[in-house]
């Protein structure tokens, strides 16, 4: 009986501009640990791609401005949560960033604690992603604090991300961070974590509530592919229709 090389399964020396999505990158009989390596070996590619210097700065600045522009209502939403669930202010929890390393995101807290919000989290997404089903928000019936809806629906419980921002985890534009496991991904899928998790993204202002999850990747790879200082400011107007006007972009 042959044993099986994990050189017969070359990684792709690069993914070129008319980047197409197969069903499956990868032959049914490859073994678990050699697609994880070729996994691996992808994101080692990315490490040679820095992030581009105008991104940075434009982050870095922005941030800051919005965190002290936005530092009354921080503090009275921070207030607020106290008050009303007499919890912690803040949301925290494990996410997938740059080149699949862990990082810890952090939002206004709108649930009630769990001791299962994360793992509850990561099966609801994994089994739209294995459906490729509509990417959609759980159903949060009873789990809600008081105004724990109105903070969602304008985003305002996204805003504690400036900091994230601020420490270089996240940017303002780029795939949203993930509870999945890098694992959990196929190869040709992992492209997205080439750059840093946005707050916003081309999904989310191109019918985020109307998309499957293999749309969503699609829509990431594209602006990994094609981002520029004026794709961000489209994106962040297209944001601000959203958050005011409503709708799907």
């Amino acid at each position: 009986m042959s044993q099986t090389n994990a050189a017969e399964y070359p990684l792709p020396s690069a993914y070129p501009a008319s980047f197409e999505y197969p069903v499956s990158t990868e032959p049914s009989n490859v073994p678990r640990e050699f697609g994880l390596e070729r996994k691996r070996l992808v994101f080692f590619q990315f490490a040679n791609k820095p992030v581009p210097g105008w991104k940075r700065t434009f982050d870095v600045l922005v941030s800051i401005a919005l965190a002290i522009l936005l530092a009354p209502l921080l503090i009275g939403i921070a207030i607020f949560i106290r008050l009303v669930s007499g919890g912690p202010v803040f949301f925290r929890q494990e996410r997938l960033g740059e080149m699949g390393k862990d990082f810890e995101i952090l939002k206004f807290r709108t649930l009630f604690p769990s001791t299962t919000a994360t793992e509850d989290h990561r099966k609801f997404v994994s089994t739209l992603s294995s459906g490729n089903q509509v990417v959609r928000k759980p159903e949060l019936a009873g789990r809600l604090i008081p105004g724990g809806k109105f903070l969602r629906g304008w985003s305002l419980d996204e805003l504690p991300q400036l900091f994230n921002i601020i420490r270089g985890e996240m940017s303002l534009i780029g795939p949203r961070p993930d509870v999945l496991h890098w694992d959990d991904y196929e190869e040709f899928q992992l492209k997205r974590f080439e750059v840093r998790p946005g707050i916003t993204g081309l999904w989310q202002v191109s019918g985020k509530n109307s998309l499957t999850f293999d749309e969503m990747i699609r829509l990431d790879v594209e602006y990994v592919e094609n981002r520029s200082l004026r794709l961000d400011f489209w994106i962040i107007l297209k944001t601000i229709r959203v958050v005011l006007f409503g709708g799907n972009g």
